[in-house]
């Protein structure tokens, strides 16, 4: 799901990353930080469903009005964002599930349903779902509510296959992991990029909250007994890496850029 273009003067303006295979691995990494962070700072931490949904909410507004300021792509401000949606995308199905009684099927169907609507409109005013394209506030805005309500879905999805239709955490990290993998091969069979990287970064949310679950819970609940915290930091850990080789990366080649 590689939809990368040759670098122009537009591609420098573009406020998203590129999509490589270390695009892919922090994605998938940061919604395992969503899963496991948002439960570590709501159960271990001490801090309750309430005071994480408000601290996460907090600073994913301030990440998310850096985002907005930029005038370019900036890899520790973008995933700093990704990371905060993910914590606040759990924590908003979470809500609705154990605080509100919410059905997952319920929830799973009307995030869907609202993610279609977020493409429909998003179509409909700029032509184009690309995310080589996003270079406009407006495009943006479109951007980042489809991001928010592709983590919301994918809790929702991921709790809805591994305890409402039973499928356990190992078979559904399997299960998301296989169509990742499908929709890979479509699109390297030549199926359209804008979808295919769509349908895949809808999936990697549920693979990774199913992955986080795996790691974490007990052994008796099926899972391998790592915890959230080390769990958290592990893929923390990670994700501070790459990012650092990617800020790295940027501010070599604008330095170059300015050089000629």
């Amino acid at each position: 799901m590689n939809t990368l273009t040759t670098p122009s003067a537009s591609n420098w303006l573009n406020k998203v990353p590129e999509v490589t295979l270390s695009f892919w691995v922090i994605k998938i990494m940061s919604t395992t930080v969503g899963e496991t962070g948002a439960d570590f700072l709501a159960v271990n931490a001490g801090f309750g469903q309430g005071m994480t949904r408000t601290v996460m909410g907090a600073l994913l507004a301030v990440a998310l009005f850096m985002q907005l300021r930029t005038r370019r792509y900036t890899p520790w401000i973008y995933w700093l964002t990704v990371v905060l949606v993910s914590v606040v995308g759990t924590q908003i199905t979470d809500l609705l599930t154990d605080g509100l009684g919410v059905s997952l099927y319920v929830s799973t169907s009307a995030f869907a349903v609202a993610l279609a609507g977020i493409f429909a409109v998003w179509f409909w005013v700029e032509r184009s779902l690309s995310i080589h394209e996003i270079f406009t506030r407006r495009r943006e805005l479109f951007y980042w509510s489809a991001i928010l309500c592709t983590f919301a879905l994918g809790t929702a999805a991921g709790d809805l296959a591994t305890e409402a239709l039973g499928l356990g955490f190992t078979w559904g990290a399997m299960s998301f992991g296989t169509l990742i993998a499908l929709t890979y091969a479509a699109f390297r069979l030549g199926g359209n990029a804008v979808l295919t990287f769509w349908i895949g970064y809808i999936l990697t949310r549920p693979f990774g909250a199913a992955l986080g679950d795996l790691l974490t819970q007990a052994k008796t609940y099926g899972g391998l007994g790592m915890g959230a915290m080390w769990t958290s930091a592990l893929f923390l850990t990670v994700i501070v890496m790459l990012v650092a080789v990617a800020q790295f990366s940027i501010g070599r080649r604008m330095n170059a850029q300015a050089a000629e």
